[in-house]
C-alpha cells in the first residue's frame, strides 16, 4: 500500500512536467503546384486579341513569399503568321482565405516574336527581353486540384516603335503537390 501512495504522489509532482499535446508529425517546409490553361491575349500588334496555351509552376517556400514560373504561346488564328512565345520567372506573393489565394506577381524573361511574311520576304522572328507584373486567384478545388484565374501586363524591351505591352487572361488548373 505504501509503494502505491508513493507512487501516485510522484506522478502528482510530475504532473507539471507532463505535456498533453502531441508534437506535429509532419508540416510542410514549402508548397509547390504545376498547370496548365487557356490564354486570351490583346497582343498590342494586332487589332484583334489571340489565343494559345500556358504552362506554369509555383513554389512557395514561405507561407507567403515564392517563386513563379511560365510559358506562354499565343497564336493569331486569322490567317497571319504572328505568334507570341514568352518565358518567364520571378518572384510570387500570395495569401491564403480558406479555399481562395489570391496572389501578385513580378517576373522577367524573354519573348519571341513572329513577325508576319510580306511579299518578297519570308516571316521571321526575334526575340526580346521583358518584364511582367500580374495578379490572380488559385481556388482549391479538391486535396491536390486548384482553378486558376491570372491576368498579366507585360512590358517587352527593345520591341521596334513603342515597344510591345500585351495583356494576357489565363484560365487554367493545377496539381498541387
Amino acid at each position: 500500500m505504501l509503494t502505491r501512495v508513493l507512487a501516485l504522489m510522484c506522478l502528482i509532482a510530475m504532473a507539471s512536467h507532463l505535456h498533453a499535446q502531441a508534437k506535429p508529425t509532419a508540416s510542410r517546409k514549402a508548397d509547390f503546384q504545376v498547370g496548365i490553361g487557356f490564354t486570351n491575349a490583346n497582343s498590342d500588334y494586332l487589332p484583334n486579341r489571340i489565343n494559345g496555351g500556358s504552362a506554369y509552376f509555383d513554389f512557395d517556400f514561405s507561407r507567403h513569399l515564392g517563386i513563379e514560373g511560365a510559358f506562354r504561346f499565343v497564336k493569331d488564328g486569322h490567317g497571319s503568321e504572328i505568334y507570341e512565345k514568352t518565358y518567364e520567372i520571378g518572384g510570387r506573393y500570395h495569401l491564403t482565405y480558406g479555399r481562395f489565394m489570391p496572389y501578385g506577381r513580378v517576373m522577367y524573361g524573354r519573348g519571341v516574336f513572329n513577325y508576319p511574311a510580306y511579299p518578297g520576304y519570308p516571316h521571321s522572328n526575334l526575340a526580346y527581353n521583358l518584364f511582367a507584373g500580374g495578379a490572380g486567384l488559385d481556388y482549391r478545388l479538391l486535396t491536390h486540384l486548384n482553378a486558376r484565374a491570372d491576368f498579366e501586363y507585360q512590358r517587352w524591351l527593345g520591341f521596334p516603335q513603342n515597344g510591345l505591352t500585351p495583356n494576357l487572361l489565363t484560365f487554367g488548373a493545377a496539381y498541387h503537390f
